[in-house]
């Protein structure tokens, strides 16, 4: 069984680069990515059809109108469970992270590094309660408990930036 991410986008066109994402994806393959469009205005829609184009473990989900980043996470998971047997679901929104300075390919590189951590996904290490999706989790909240010193995912805790 696979691990799955979803990714949630938003008017994220300009910080995106389609060639080292696809670089990085294409060393997670035994991760399922689920790259989910939450009504973005300019090419970001384009910009992730090209990378599922250039990789096999890529889905790319299209919501038409704009929903909460919860809701557009949900949109992303019902149709990952639709589509794969998976073990576990993470996800992160685009648009809650501190991009400033690491941008999106810190994100990328973060998941594509940790990899192993996140296939052996261990859901008492979160002490979550159960839900309607069972098996999905923060992943940034996940990889800060696992992994003490990663400076991305430090800033992303941080208030002040």
């Amino acid at each position: 069984m696979k691990t799955g991410i979803i990714i949630i986008f938003h008017n994220n066109e300009k910080e995106m680069d389609t060639t080292y994402f696809i670089e990085q994806i294409k060393q997670t393959s035994n991760l399922e990515l689920c790259l989910v469009n939450n009504d973005s205005k300019d090419n970001t829609y384009d910009l992730l059809r090209d990378v599922k184009d250039e990789c096999d473990n890529v889905s790319v989900v299209n919501v038409r109108k704009f929903k909460s980043d919860m809701a557009a996470v949900k949109a992303g998971a019902r149709f990952m469970f639709s589509e794969f047997d998976l073990k576990h679901l993470g996800y992160v929104s685009i648009n809650m992270l501190n991009i400033k300075y690491h941008g999106l390919n810190g994100l990328i590189e973060v998941i594509t590094e940790n990899q192993d951590a996140i296939l052996n996904y261990k859901i008492k290490t979160l002490q979550k309660k159960q839900t309607l999706f069972q098996s999905l989790f923060s992943l940034l909240d996940y990889l800060k408990k696992i992994r003490e010193n990663n400076t991305f995912i430090n800033l992303q805790f941080q208030r002040n930036l």
